[in-house]
């Protein structure tokens, strides 16, 4: 039986919201887990009995912000590779939000900071888009060789290589990369796609 009052759905809420504005505008290591309890209206041992560490919370806020649940497969799983990539690209776009990918990649970035970041955020992209191309794949849009696993890892990778090339990024990314993907695995797109 459980000890104490039940957690308050608002108070978490509004610390996962404190936690992302801090994250966007100071990063990580700056951000500091007593503010963000101060400024959320609750204590530090509060948010640790929800949170145990700075990089479980901070994962938590990043994540918070997925509405892969609200996106329901279609019949269409063409259209649904574009709406992810789309989501994709609101994330990572997001202020800071490109900076902290990048510091996942440091060789000093903290052990649970990255597991909890690859557990959280990525590896949760990467399920859905290989749920996307699989369903297109088992309906026979694409080749009956198409490398799904490295069509994922493209899915995402194309806008991390352009991004390092100091290009602006065109709003039509995620259409352009689908359409990319998808015919690089034998589909083809219909006028019913476009």
């Amino acid at each position: 039986m459980a000890v104490g009052r039940p957690r308050d759905p608002d108070i978490d809420a509004s610390v996962l919201e404190v936690a992302r504005r801090h994250l966007a505008a100071s990063g990580y290591d700056a951000m500091s887990v007593v503010a963000v309890a101060r400024e959320a209206g609750t204590s530090r041992q509060a948010l640790y009995r929800r949170w145990p560490t700075k990089a479980d919370l901070a994962t938590a806020a990043i994540a918070g912000l997925s509405r892969a649940d609200d996106r329901p497969d279609t019949d269409d799983p063409y259209a649904d590779l574009v709406t992810e990539l789309r989501a994709f690209h609101v994330g990572v776009t997001r202020p800071n939000g490109i900076s902290m990918v990048g510091s996942m990649l440091q060789d000093g970035t903290d052990a649970e900071l990255r597991a909890l970041y690859r557990e959280r955020i990525v590896a949760p992209r990467r399920r859905r888009l290989r749920h996307i191309l699989g369903r297109a794949a088992a309906a026979g849009l694409l080749a009956t060789d198409a490398d799904l696993d490295r069509a994922v890892a493209a899915c995402t990778g194309i806008f991390y290589a352009l991004h390092l090339t100091g290009r602006r990024i065109p709003r039509t990314w995620p259409e352009r990369t689908a359409a990319f993907v998808w015919r690089g695995l034998g589909g083809t797109e219909g006028d019913d796609r476009r």
